[in-house]
């Protein structure tokens, strides 16, 4: 159901009467998981949670009152603003954090962080290297936040090795008679399944640390200052949940180090740059360096191949299943998405030993 139809649906004065205000709101932002609304005249804004990807918006809600509580504190400690620097949650008149309707729509409502702007992709060096210290500086943040404490809001978002298991079971069910269309795809996504337990296993035997981890790392959930340009506030926390750093720092650079769309099908116009890495790498290890274990700063190169691999592997199995998952605007749309990303990989690939020389460096 369209936002709009939601809100005449649930009708805003009921929603905003929860609140103790009598005002409007209008569409806002462009999203393509939450519907979001400025509230008129104030610097508020209300959003729709959609249960249908957030299936447990009490321990999603948990999770973000947990630490946006934990950063405002700290923020304070060092001398900042945690009016600007972290999320506020608005409670509604009977203290709490999101108010479900009738229709069992779940609204939740946020300060509006004033004075910032957000940025819907900037390659250019400075660009990542603001970017990196923006999310570098959120996860140093919460280094020693009991992580323990936070709900999975997605589960096994992730973990790769079942997203290999779904790509082998969409193979052999073959529900839309399209393996034989991307037999060289699927022959290359199964020979690199042999390194995609890597982050996993080092979770499960404590090798890597799991940390508090973001899990979107797009520049366009970063709040950048109007006047200065610099990060203030790293936003949409409904993912926010137990991982790896490698998670967060693999997938800002899928998107982040590639010279292309991840849907270009001009496969020559699809290249991984080592200055976008070198940028975004120089701003995150400015504020994460000395939290980092030696095997996390290892992986650093190997998380890009990772995380692009992966979502390589989940454009190949929506594929196969007839396009049930991701939007697609094209035939072949999501093949199309899933050769772009294993194009990335096997630049990664080669690039790997270069990337790591870099991390050394600095």
């Amino acid at each position: 159901m369209k936002g709009e139809e939601i809100m005449e649906t649930t009708k805003i004065r009921q929603i905003m009467e929860q609140y103790g205000l009598d005002l409007d709101a209008e569409a806002f932002g462009n999203g393509h998981i939450n519907d979001t609304y400025r509230v008129c005249g104030q610097p508020l804004v209300l959003q729709r949670i959609n249960t249908s990807v957030f299936q447990n918006p009490d321990g999603l809600m948990e999770n973000i009152e947990k630490v946006t509580s934990f950063l405002r504190r700290k923020i304070a400690a060092e001398g900042g603003d945690p009016e600007r620097e972290t999320l506020r949650i608005v409670h509604t008149k009977d203290g709490k954090p999101y108010y479900r309707t009738d229709e069992n729509h779940v609204f939740r409502m946020y300060k509006l962080v004033e004075g910032t702007m957000s940025i819907e992709d900037d390659k250019t060096p400075e660009g990542l290297y603001k970017a990196g210290k923006g999310f570098g500086h959120f996860l140093k943040l919460l280094n020693d936040f009991p992580v323990e404490e936070l709900h999975e809001t997605i589960p096994d978002f992730h973990h790769t090795p079942k997203r290999v298991e779904a790509l082998k079971q969409a193979i052999a069910e073959d529900r839309a008679g399209r393996a034989k269309l991307a037999a060289s795809e699927i022959a290359f996504a199964l020979e690199q399944a042999k390194w995609a337990d890597r982050v996993v296993k080092g979770l499960e035997d404590g090798n890597i640390p799991s940390r508090v981890t973001h899990n979107d790392t797009k520049i366009n959930n970063i709040l950048f200052d109007e006047v200065t340009g610099e990060a203030v506030c790293v936003i949409d926390l409904d993912t926010v949940m137990p991982g790896s750093m490698l998670y967060d720092f693999g997938d800002a650079l899928r998107m982040g180090a590639s010279t292309a769309a991840e849907d270009e099908t001009d496969l020559d116009q699809v290249c991984f740059s080592t200055e976008a890495f070198l940028s975004f790498a120089r701003g995150y290890l400015e504020e994460m360096r000395e939290e980092l274990t030696e095997t996390e700063l290892e992986l650093l190169p190997f998380s890009v191949k990772l995380l692009t691999y992966e979502c390589g592997i989940r454009f190949l199995t929506d594929y196969l299943n007839g396009d049930t998952y991701f939007k697609i605007h094209r035939e072949n749309h999501n093949l199309d998405r899933a050769r772009n990303q294993f194009k990335l990989v096997a630049e990664i690939s080669r690039k790997e030993a270069v990337l790591q020389e870099m991390v050394k460096t600095l």
